[in-house]
C-alpha cells in the first residue's frame, strides 16, 4: 500500500464490521499517553476484546496497513507528527482466576487492578506491580518489574498474534526475558508480535500480608517518586548504579527544555508541565546523556520507546535510538 493514510483495506473493513467497530481519524494521542504528549494517529480503533484485537490487528496486517498498538500509554514517547497507520488502543481487559494461583489475563488489562485483585485473594507474586500505570501487554513486552519483583519471576505463559503464523502460545522462557526487555521487544522485523494475554503462577499467602506490603509500595513510591504527567523511568539502571543517581550528580536535576523538566525529587523522571512536546523531551534526554557520559563515562539507554514519525528517523538523535511501535505499554 503506497499511501498509509488510505485505510481501511478490504481485510480490516470486514474486521470492523465484524466486531461492531468505529474508526477514527486524525486522533491527538497526547490523551491517551500518561506523559500526555503524542501527535496524530492517523486513524484509530478501540478493541474490548482478545478476539478482536487478534482479529483487526491480523487484517490490518493483510491489508499492508502499518499497525501501532496503544495500552496505558507509559513508558512510550509519540512524536509530535503523529503515527501512521492504524493504532490500536487495547482495552481488552477480561480476567480468568483458576485454581491452584493461576490467573488468565488480557493483554489491555490494567496492571495494578490485576494485582489488586490478586492481593485480594491470596494470591502473590504481583503485588510489585500495584504502581505500574501500565497493561500487561506492556509489562510483558519490556518485563516491567519494582521492588525486587518482575514479570519474569511469575508469568507462565503467552498468548501471542505472530506475523505469519497467527496465534500461537509461548512459555515464558521463550521470551528471553531480560532486565526491562525481552525478545518482543528486540524483535529484528516489523510487525512485531502482539501480545494478546498472559499467564501468571502465583503462590498462596495470607491477603493482609500481601495488602500490608503493597501499602508499603504504594508509599515508598509516593515518596520518592513524582507525581504529574511523566512517561515514566526515562532511562534503564546502569550495572551497579542508578540511572537517577547519575543524572542528579551530573548537575541535572531541574533542568528543562521547554515545557519538560527533569523532576527535584526523582531525576530519572521527566515532568510535562502542560506544553512539553516529544521534541523537547527528546533534547533533553540527549543532554542527559551527555552531561553524564562526559562526566561518568556512561552511556544512558533509554528504558522508553520512541513511537511514530520523526523529523528525521536516520539522525543520531542525540544518542535517543527510534523505534517503530509501541507493544501495549
Amino acid at each position: 500500500m503506497s499511501d498509509s493514510r488510505v485505510i481501511p483495506g478490504r481485510a480490516l473493513a470486514a474486521a470492523l464490521q465484524r466486531w461492531g467497530l468505529a474508526l477514527y481519524r486524525d486522533v491527538p494521542l497526547a490523551r491517551f499517553t500518561t506523559s500526555r504528549i503524542g501527535g496524530p494517529a492517523d486513524a484509530l480503533v478501540i478493541v474490548e476484546e482478545v478476539q478482536a484485537l487478534a482479529d483487526v490487528v491480523q487484517s490490518a496486517w493483510a491489508d499492508e496497513i502499518p499497525v501501532t498498538l496503544l495500552g496505558g500509554g507509559s513508558n512510550v514517547l509519540i512524536a509530535d507528527r503523529g503515527v501512521r497507520g492504524l493504532v490500536v488502543l487495547n482495552r481488552a481487559r477480561a480476567l480468568r482466576f483458576e485454581a491452584n494461583g493461576r490467573v488468565w489475563a488480557a493483554s489491555g488489562a490494567l496492571l495494578p487492578t490485576l494485582a489488586r485483585l490478586c492481593a485480594e485473594r491470596g494470591w502473590s507474586g504481583l503485588e510489585w506491580a500495584i504502581g505500574i500505570p501500565g497493561t500487561v501487554g506492556g509489562a510483558v513486552v519490556g518485563n516491567a518489574g519494582a521492588h525486587g519483583g518482575d514479570i519474569a519471576s511469575c508469568l507462565e505463559s503467552v498468548d501471542l498474534l505472530v506475523p505469519e503464523e497467527g496465534i500461537v502460545i509461548w512459555k515464558a522462557e521463550q521470551l528471553r526475558l531480560g532486565y526491562r526487555t525481552s525478545r518482543l521487544k528486540t524483535w529484528p522485523t516489523v510487525p512485531r508480535p502482539v501480545v494478546l494475554a498472559a499467564r501468571f503462577l502465583l503462590r498462596p499467602e495470607d491477603p493482609e500480608a500481601i495488602l500490608e506490603r503493597m501499602a508499603a509500595f504504594n508509599a515508598y513510591r509516593r515518596r520518592t517518586q513524582p507525581g504529574g504527567a511523566s512517561i515514566g523511568s526515562m532511562f534503564r539502571n546502569p550495572p551497579g548504579d542508578y540511572a537517577g543517581r547519575l543524572i542528579e550528580a551530573a548537575g541535572l536535576k531541574g533542568a528543562r527544555r521547554g515545557g519538560i523538566v527533569i523532576s527535584t525529587l526523582h531525576a530519572n523522571f521527566f515532568i510535562n508541565e502542560g506544553s512539553g512536546t516529544a521534541a523537547d523531551v527528546r533534547a533533553l534526554m540527549a543532554e542527559a546523556q551527555r552531561c553524564v557520559q562526559e562526566r561518568f563515562g556512561v552511556l544512558l539507554e533509554p528504558e522508553i520507546e520512541f513511537v511514530g514519525e520523526w523529523e528525521d528517523e536516520t539522525a543520531d538523535s542525540g544518542g535517543c535510538a527510534v523505534r517503530g511501535e509501541i507493544r501495549g505499554a
